[in-house]
């Protein structure tokens, strides 16, 4: 992976690099370009959340699902549409969790984004764009990513994805970013040290959006929270499906609720016995005693001659409460999937593949979503950490599953060389989703160029 670099920039000896594995580096006689001298900036590297903020956190006991009507949840997504955050948000994970269908669309959803592969790409191939490109290949591949609540829930790149797609249902997804120097692994002489960094996750109630910018509330009875520093934060922005999904959690459990009220009161026929004996007898003791043992929540024992007439409110028809329900079911799937699942179709089967086509447009909008808010809070701040104010040519590109004709696509691509037209190598790593190193580049362009300038010499 590193030896594609010029020489004149970094000299590598040792193992290759391989996740968290320790390299090493040294500097060698030349220097960087001109332009590609270090910035002074300052990176944090203590984190600013205080140890008694998570401790609150873990004590509170607060379960907004139990007090649910209409008139609470208005009240929650109200107050979360003006900057409160911290009602609408604990409700939303409580429901994340307990519902059956909306806990496996959101799995899904978060899965297919976060097990994607990803590359470093570059927008040409010079030697500062190749250094570029290996110093955010190592800040990625070395990154931590833990919850700030819960320390148990670690991991690296896969989990960050992971967790910034939580924006897609909340809205936002925070993270605070402790970055590591690493003095002795440079790129070269006048570059800063290389960096990685520990992604924290924390949890959106800690935020208030009162002015239009996410503040961190240092204390839970805070009003007006902290400006979170540039750089020192990671925020995602996604499309908020939570308020949606919450109104149809409501409207799902309602008459889930009812329906098994209706079951308990009429999915069980009471008992009813008749005896000759008068109370008080043996013998309507022991008729007593038959009648209970049913087991039936309503049974009646009465002499000859008495009469007692039930009540059915049972329904005739169709009963009301399974189409609500699937109604509800099929609302937060296709909230979260873009359409109904093959499970929850109807039997013509309808609208499957509809379903696989925008999952495929989910999945790409979604890695784009990702990858841009990395590049432009993430890659931009870590290179002009180590390169000043060079121009960004390397940036991080997460590549969704291809569902289209690539060999014909390269077929078409081949042609068009051939007739001339110009394709220039970005356009082509960009649509191909290929890094390609700096000597494979070249050589690789230069043996295609060689074979097109061959076919023409032919004809």
């Amino acid at each position: 992976m590193l030896s594609t670099l010029p020489k004149k920039i970094l000299c590598y000896t040792g193992p290759v690099f391989t996740g968290n594995d320790e390299v090493s580096w040294q500097r060698t006689a030349g220097a960087l370009p001109r332009r590609m001298h270090r910035s002074d900036k300052k990176m944090k590297t203590i984190s600013s959340i205080p140890h008694l903020r998570k401790n609150q956190s873990l004590r509170q006991v607060f379960n907004p699902i139990r007090s649910l009507t209409p008139e609470t949840l208005t009240r929650h997504l109200d107050a979360f549409h003006a900057g409160n955050l911290r009602g609408a948000v604990l409700l939303w994970e409580a429901i994340e969790r307990r519902d059956d269908v909306l806990q496996g669309v959101v799995s899904k959803r978060k899965k297919s984004i976060s097990r994607l592969q990803w590359d470093i790409l570059t927008v040409d191939a010079s030697d500062e764009a190749i250094a570029q490109q290996e110093a955010l290949r190592f800040f990625y591949n070395s990154l931590c990513c833990v919850n700030a609540v819960d320390s148990n829930e670690r991991g690296g790149f896969s989990l960050l994805v992971k967790q910034m797609m939580d924006a897609v249902g909340k809205k936002y997804a925070v993270h605070e970013i402790v970055y590591k120097i690493h003095d002795n692994l440079r790129l070269g002489e006048g570059c800063n040290a290389l960096v990685s960094a520990e992604f924290r996750f924390v949890p959106l109630e800690f935020f208030e959006n009162r002015t239009g910018r996410l503040r961190f509330l240092v204390d839970d009875g805070d009003r007006d929270g902290v400006a979170l520093e540039e750089g020192a934060w990671l925020t995602t922005v996604g499309d908020g499906l939570m308020e949606a999904c919450s109104i149809a959690y409501l409207f799902k459990h309602l008459p889930l609720r009812d329906w098994l009220i209706y079951c308990e009161r009429n999915g069980m026929p009471g008992v009813k016995g008749v005896t000759d004996a008068m109370p008080g007898t043996p013998q309507w003791e022991v008729a007593l005693r038959a009648v209970e043992a049913f087991g039936a929540e309503f049974s009646a024992l009465m002499t000859a001659g008495c009469d007692l007439q039930a009540i059915d409110l049972s329904s005739r028809g169709i009963l009301p409460y399974p189409a609500l329900i699937d109604r509800m079911d099929r609302a937060m799937v296709a909230l979260w999937c873009g359409s109904d699942l093959a499970t929850f179709s109807r039997a013509s089967g309808v609208g499957a593949s509809l379903q696989a086509d925008e999952r495929v447009l989910l999945q790409a909008d979604d890695a784009a979503m990702v990858s841009e808010t990395l590049n432009a809070q993430v890659d931009r701040y870590v290179l002009g950490h180590l390169f000043g104010s060079e121009p960004i040519r390397a940036y991080l590109r997460i590549r969704p599953i291809q569902q289209r004709d690539v060999l014909r696509e390269l077929e078409i691509c081949e042609r068009l060389i051939r007739l001339g037209v110009e394709i220039s190598k970005q356009d082509l790593r960009e649509r191909f989703g290929v890094g390609l190193k700096h000597c494979s580049c070249e050589l690789s362009c230069s043996a295609a160029e060689e074979s097109v300038d061959r076919e023409r010499s032919e004809k």
